[in-house]
């Protein structure tokens, strides 16, 4: 039933189309639409082959372009239009066009005798750039039909008013040739008969072979010519020869198969449909074999993902450079939020020593703590690589949290002074008879929670780490895979290192500045302990938490103690940033109790009384998959639409996932870039069986990471998202990856 919002919406339609052609006919720059749209069409004995040509400027909708025939003996199949470019348009909403070149083929049957010619009805619709389109437009074409068993495009008809001639086959109009010149290099020639031409732009090789690579096709200059399709362009009048080098993977005699590509029309005005003829050489043996640099092969243009680069740092280049590489790294991710947390861990071990610690114990408790960080850390990656278990998945379920978390609030509570941590002194006795006066059982103790602390706190995927254990699970190669990671967490533990030589400097050695100084690490303990159940608690819990916690800050701070005239500089400043803490701590609480979950905007969630709230972020959408088949049918109901896809892999014990949601999808740059992408999300908390082959599909080792595809349905390999990435960078990422071609990027890595 037509409503009558639908009737506006038409009536408003016929309007502008009504206006476009107004100023259409007052405008010598607005094209008719029979030249603004060309095609021409021809038989090949079975089907139709209708070649469109679209002036610059100009756009045709895929929806509203359909084909007929008008001829009772002759009935279209089922025929599929090519995928056009996406757009969004005022009336239509969601729309997919086609600018410039674009090829249609529409095989038919015949009923009965073999009619001499039929009529074609082409129905389309467009729009102009500058805002104008055009109504409906219904044309029709007579194309005479050749026999099926004739060499096809004997005879073909140009639409929209160009007339219709007898052309050649155009396997007579062009003959590709390939002739050898020596066992690296072949000649690709065509034979053009005259009145004929190729364009130079449309000529290209390929080969399937596994046996030789193909080079970049030298083709020499061509003539310069403005065509009624192309526009400006050079093309070929007489017979070409190209150039072509190939490489071999062995001096052999062989057989090679190559794929020539190739397009051209006739000086009368007709073009013929895009060919592709498969030729064979004989290549006769060489005494040696070449091969090309990386600029001169199709694979070059392919980009390359920062771990796949460091990935092939492990494998190809010297051992030096690996481990100065993935140090360096490993400094860098030394001041990220998944491993800034060992540094309160190590600080209380180093306070809990007492008021007497020097740099060299220091020092050698930070060494025994990044030990067994780096030790364990290696070792897990390698075993995880090995045999392909999510180990920071198993390291992060909920009870394992709950249980350090625990523990981190007991160390906490020694912090405050509620109780002594100290082994048996039977025990400390005789660890002091082995080891002299060291405290044997504190660095033994640094170093299983420096162990505990690498499957734990440092949970997050970075490249770095996916390369080693790209390198590893794919090569095999234990040793040098596991010396980058080693050579990783020494980074990442080189600034622990500085705080533990440092200690017996920054620490005071006696009065009230120690019990101070332990209170403080005492709240950082209790900040780990949130922190790492924030992974598993609801939201406005976490918010709750983190208020309590900055409300007792401001306590200890003096924020509710009285001070007078005659009080210190100290106590005044103690009392002002307690104060300060006691407040926004109780604005958290506040807003967890009205919904919020974000420190930095607790009162995001607070209704302002007029319906309005207090400012708020937007999130992005996103629409949760658990399967391969699951994503399958997203991309496939993505491309239909002509929109890109981005696929988001997550978990809840994730902490750069957290940020990538607060930080980067909140943008409104990023947000803009991704109004035409399906946004997924793939939740693999669980790690079950579903999600675990899910992470497989794309050789993903865990979360965050992010896959892109185009609007064509196919991934843009080496624009994988590994890690925390900032707003600005990741929106002009997102624009590089989705303009880029899928026919540049098909062998390019594809393990995460």
């Amino acid at each position: 039933m037509l409503t009558f919002t639908n009737t506006k919406r038409l009536l408003a339609i016929a309007a502008v189309a009504l206006l476009s052609l107004s100023v259409a006919a007052q405008d010598d720059d607005i094209l008719h639409p029979e030249e603004a749209y060309r095609y021409a069409v021809s038989d090949t004995g079975s089907a139709l082959e209708i070649d469109w040509a679209i002036e610059e400027g100009y756009y045709l909708y895929r929806q509203k372009l359909s084909f007929k025939s008008n001829t009772a003996s002759v009935q279209f199949g089922n025929f599929e239009l090519p995928q056009g470019l996406p757009h969004e348009d005022e009336f239509f909403g969601a729309q997919q066009v086609y600018r410039d070149r674009f090829f249609v083929t529409i095989p038919y049957t015949i009923i009965g005798e073999r009619p001499a010619s039929m009529q074609v009805e082409v129905k389309s619709q467009g729009c102009a750039d500058i805002g104008i389109c055009y109504p409906p437009q219904t044309w029709t074409s007579d194309v005479r039909l050749i026999s099926a068993s004739t060499t096809p495009a004997t005879k073909l008809t140009l639409g929209n008013s160009i007339g219709s001639s007898e052309f050649l086959p155009v396997d007579e109009a062009f003959k590709p040739v390939l002739i050898v010149r020596d066992g690296n290099t072949i000649d690709v020639a065509f034979q053009v008969t005259p009145g004929y031409y190729l364009y130079k732009d449309k000529l290209s090789v390929s080969s399937e072979s596994t046996q030789a690579q193909l080079g970049q096709l030298e083709l020499p200059a061509g003539e310069k010519k403005v065509d009624e399709w192309f526009g400006e362009m050079e093309v070929y009048h007489d017979d070409v020869f190209a150039l072509l080098p190939i490489a071999r993977a062995a001096p052999d005699a062989m057989d090679l198969t190559v794929a020539v590509a190739y397009q051209g029309c006739a000086d009368g005005g007709l073009c013929y449909p895009p060919q592709v003829r498969d030729l064979t050489v004989a290549l006769p043996a060489v005494a040696t074999v070449t091969s090309f640099p990386a600029a001169t092969t199709a694979a070059a243009a392919a980009p390359v993902s920062e771990q796949a680069k460091l990935a092939q740092l492990i494998s190809g280049s010297s051992i030096y450079l690996v481990i100065a590489t993935f140090f360096g790294a490993g400094l860098l991710l030394a001041f990220t939020p998944c491993v800034l947390p060992m540094v309160p861990i190590l600080s209380g071990i180093i306070a809990g020593e007492g008021d007497d610690v020097s740099s060299a114990r220091g020092f050698s408790l930070a060494l025994s703590y990044v030990m067994g960080m780096a030790l364990i850390y290696t070792g897990a990656g390698i075993v995880a690589a090995a045999i392909g278990v999510q180990l920071q998945a198993v390291f992060n379920a909920p009870w394992v949290l709950i249980l350090f978390s625990g523990l981190f609030v007991v160390l906490a509570m020694g912090m405050f002074g509620l109780f002594e941590l100290q082994m048996p002194s039977s025990l400390q006795s005789r660890l002091a008879t082995i080891s002299g006066n060291q405290k044997t059982g504190t660095v033994v103790g640094a170093f299983v929670m420096g162990a505990l602390s690498s499957l734990i706190v440092t949970a997050c995927v970075a490249p770095p780490l996916v390369a080693t254990l790209t390198v590893i699970g794919q090569s095999g190669d234990m040793l040098r895979g596991g010396t980058a990671l080693f050579a990783l967490s020494l980074g990442m533990g080189a600034p622990l290192l500085i705080v533990g030589a440092s200690a017996g400097k920054l620490l005071p050695k006696v009065g009230p500045w120690m019990v101070a100084v332990k209170n403080a690490f005492g709240f950082m303990m209790l900040g780990l302990a949130i922190w790492m159940l924030s992974r598993i608690l609801a939201d406005e819990i976490t918010l709750a938490l983190w208020g309590v916690l900055t409300l007792m800050a401001g306590v200890f701070l003096g924020g509710l103690t009285t001070i007078t005239v005659e009080s210190g500089g100290s106590a005044k400043l103690g009392k002002g940033f307690g104060l300060i803490a006691v407040i926004y701590g109780a604005v958290m609480l506040l807003g967890s109790l009205s919904g919020g979950h974000n420190p930095l905007q607790p009162l995001a969630g607070i209704s302002l009384g007029n319906g309005a709230t207090v400012a708020t972020t937007h999130e992005l959408e996103f629409r949760r998959i658990k399967t391969v088949a699951d994503l399958d049918r997203a991309l496939l109901d993505a491309s239909r639409q002509g929109k890109t896809t981005m696929l988001d892999f997550y978990a809840d014990w994730c902490v750069s996932c957290k940020e990538m949601e607060a930080y980067t999808f909140t943008d409104a740059d990023v947000q803009q870039t991704l109004s035409n992408t399906v946004l997924l999300q793939a939740d693999v908390t669980a790690n079950d069986d579903q999600d675990q082959e899910l992470l497989q599909h794309f050789g993903v080792f865990g979360p965050p990471t992010i896959i892109l595809f185009g609007a064509d349905g196919q991934q843009r390999n080496g624009y994988e998202v590994v890690g925390y990435m900032k707003a600005e960078a990741f929106s002009a990422h997102l624009k590089q990856a989705f303009s880029a071609n899928a026919t540049t990027t098909a062998n390019a890595d594809t393990t995460i």
